[in-house]
């Protein structure tokens, strides 16, 4: 590759593919150097087979009725899927009765109305200082957070939370969110196996070491996982203290899957939902027969999921079973066969599934999306003020960030269309 661009992106993760396709349209030289051997980050879809897609990262366009990449995926020939989900209720009611199900959504609800009163206060505590210590629904709230925070609530700031934008609409892509994000990706301008070791900013233009050579370019948009930087796995020179601190502060949560194969799918209903316990956190969430497939997309979560990565390959799948045969019956076994499970902390170059503010850090994300000397920019779904944890929170950010580093050079903005 050349070694001089106008810009460069660092990451080709939906914020840095959003990023890379803006300064395209306006014209600038423009690369995206990306550390793994693929792009797309946590959009990430596998074959299992020629006529299973499958998810292993983002899977849902949440907020779809107002989520910008709806439209472009729908106009680029993916089908969407409308069907709502059902993470509500339990199909069959197995082990968690109708009215046990309306006791913990009234339970829910009050939990949620006492955090944002909390944080119309302005007070920036752990969300779980707002369970009800009488309350026996207060583990299954804990772990539906796993799946959506990555994290228990113990570990989420009041005031982050509360930010957070959701329309309660979401659709799901039947042909792979990934393998959508990935179609509008400039594969011709990427260049993967390529990692950003150091960002050099103490000259007239920018230095990027990386590990297929030097690089230098006018700007750079850093688009890489908050542990990257937490860590100095990225490391800038001179330093940049506050975003470190500010990356440290928005660890990634953990969010899991495992895939089992169903060998009689008829014996189970479509796009139903299943906890695997409510008496406890540490508990799967199934998602059965999604778009009417014969597969159990299982959703792990927080300190269960790092528990069970830990213990090596197979943990998930088999913690999995063991608790659909808990609420199918022994004979369920054999009706199941494993086809896939992540490992997204223990994957070098992800570190993690997405972000959630610690207690007392609420304003780490402003902090990490500032620019810095007017040509270094931060994207990616940590630095999202309202859209974070998303795949187009991710790309709202990629598309800023480049109006910034256009603006910057002082090249106008192709319209937003182009995104």
């Amino acid at each position: 590759m050349q070694d001089r661009f106008d810009v460069v992106v660092i990451g080709a993760g939906a914020a840095g593919i959003a990023a890379l396709r803006r300064l395209r349209a306006a014209g600038v030289s423009a690369v995206a150097l990306e550390a793994q051997g693929r792009i797309g980050g946590r959009a990430h879809t596998v074959l299992a087979r020629p006529d299973l897609p499958l998810d292993l990262g983002c899977g849902w366009l949440h907020s779809a009725d107002v989520n910008p990449l709806v439209t472009p995926i729908e106009q680029a020939g993916f089908h969407i899927d409308r069907t709502p989900p059902h993470w509500e209720r339990q199909a069959g009611n197995q082990d968690f009765t109708p009215q046990d199900q309306q006791a913990f959504g009234s339970a829910y609800e009050a939990f949620e109305n006492r955090l944002e009163e909390a944080a119309r206060s302005g007070r920036d505590q752990p969300a779980s200082d707002f369970f009800d210590p009488e309350c026996r629904w207060n583990v299954l709230m804990d772990a539906v957070s796993s799946y959506y925070n990555g994290a228990e609530y113990d570990q989420v700031s009041v005031l982050d939370y509360a930010a957070y934008d959701d329309t309660e609409v979401n659709y799901r892509v039947a042909d792979g969110y990934g393998a959508a994000i990935r179609h509008f990706a400039p594969l011709d301008a990427i260049v993967t196996d390529c990692a950003v070791e150091v960002v050099h900013h103490d000259g007239p233009e920018l230095r990027l070491e990386t590990t297929r050579g030097t690089v230098s370019c006018r700007a750079a948009i850093v688009a890489v996982p908050t542990p990257t930087l937490a860590e100095g796995r990225l490391s800038f020179s001179p330093g940049l203290s506050d975003k470190q601190a500010a990356a440290a502060g928005l660890p990634l949560g953990l969010a899991d899957k495992a895939f089992l194969l169903l060998e009689e799918p008829e014996a189970l209903p479509t796009e139903e939902h299943m906890f695997g316990r409510t008496d406890r956190t540490e508990t799967g969430s199934y998602h059965l027969r999604p778009f009417k497939r014969p597969y159990i997309e299982v959703f792990l979560g927080g300190r269960l999921a790092r528990h069970l990565e830990g213990e090596g390959p197979g943990a998930q799948v088999g913690f999995a079973v063991e608790e659909l045969v808990g609420l199918l019956g022994s004979d369920f076994r054999r009706k199941l066969t494993p086809v896939g499970e992540t490992h997204w902390a223990g994957d070098p170059w992800t570190l993690g599934s997405y972000s959630h503010a610690l207690p007392g850090h609420a304003g780490a994300r402003a902090v990490l999306a500032a620019p810095v000397e007017n040509r270094i920019f931060f994207a990616g779904e940590a630095t999202s003020p309202h859209a974070y944890s998303t795949c187009h929170g991710a790309w709202e950010t990629g598309l800023r960030a480049a109006d910034e580093a256009l603006a910057a050079l002082g090249v106008s903005s192709p319209a937003a269309s182009s995104g």
